[in-house]
């Protein structure tokens, strides 16, 4: 198990899904990174920072969204320690873009040792097991080879091939109930267990919440991150979780601005 060990406030964010449509979410982005440069001692960041990733290379000639993200990233990594995990959308991040940065890549999953005591942190979409199909797409895509393969590419041909797997995701997901993009049970007890944590926290689902639960007679706790969306919804949502010596808390984005 790769562990981390943390001291002070740590922030969390994740399902960002920045990207040249979302305006006010890359806004509300920058302002929660300043935020964090005062406030935290260390931010993480575990995936669907980027609604789309094709690739490292892509900062090279970055579009000017993505030009600000990374100044701001580079910026708040300058003063705190900041960690970039990889999710369903951006599971291309490496390590080009972390040393361009000054960030560093968070492992899959990772054991935080905090003021608080430990905790699992993962993206999430590992647990939505009822998900057949996408867990087939994400063997498909974490497969090394396939990944060579799609980065021998030019930069446009990626880019068309991700708007059309984006697009037959949507139109998949508009057949699926919300059951089966969730987590489920079975696989969040077999982590429990596996790993012995009492504290869980994870994204990608979309749906905030702390669950509490019991698993082999032990109280365990899942955490489920926020996802931002301040271009698209009204009003707009977002946050983020502290976790601290006193224990864990989400805040708002909405209430905090």
């Amino acid at each position: 198990m790769n562990k981390i060990t943390l001291s002070g406030p740590i922030w969390l964010a994740s399902d960002l899904h920045l990207g040249p449509a979302t305006p006010a979410t890359s806004e509300a982005f920058v302002a929660f990174l300043q935020a964090a440069q005062e406030e935290a001692a260390a931010l993480l960041l575990p995936g669907d920072i980027f609604d789309a990733w094709i690739g490292d290379d892509v900062i090279r000639a970055a579009p000017p969204w993505l030009a600000t993200a990374l100044t701001a990233l580079r910026d708040t990594a300058a003063r705190i320690p900041v960690w970039l995990g990889r999710g369903n959308r951006d599971f291309l991040i490496g390590e080009e873009l972390a040393k361009a940065v000054g960030a560093r890549l968070l492992p899959e999953p990772a054991l935080l040792e905090t003021d608080f005591g430990q905790i699992l942190l993962t993206h999430g979409d590992e647990f939505c097991t009822d998900d057949t199909a996408y867990q087939q797409f994400r063997t498909m895509v974490r497969n090394p080879q396939w990944q060579a393969e799609f980065l021998s590419k030019t930069i446009p041909e990626r880019l068309a091939m991700a708007q059309q797997a984006r697009g037959e995701s949507q139109a998949a997901n508009q057949m699926k109930s919300m059951e089966i993009m969730d987590v489920n049970a079975a696989a969040v007890e077999a982590i429990f267990r596996d790993t012995h944590v009492r504290v869980l926290v994870h994204g990608h689902t979309h749906r905030p919440a702390r669950h509490v639960l019991e698993v082999d007679g032990v109280k365990r706790e899942r955490w489920v991150l926020p996802d931002w969306d301040c271009d698209h919804v009204t009003p707009p949502r977002g946050g983020w979780l502290v976790i601290d010596r006193d224990g864990l808390q989400f805040y708002d984005l909405e209430t905090e601005a």
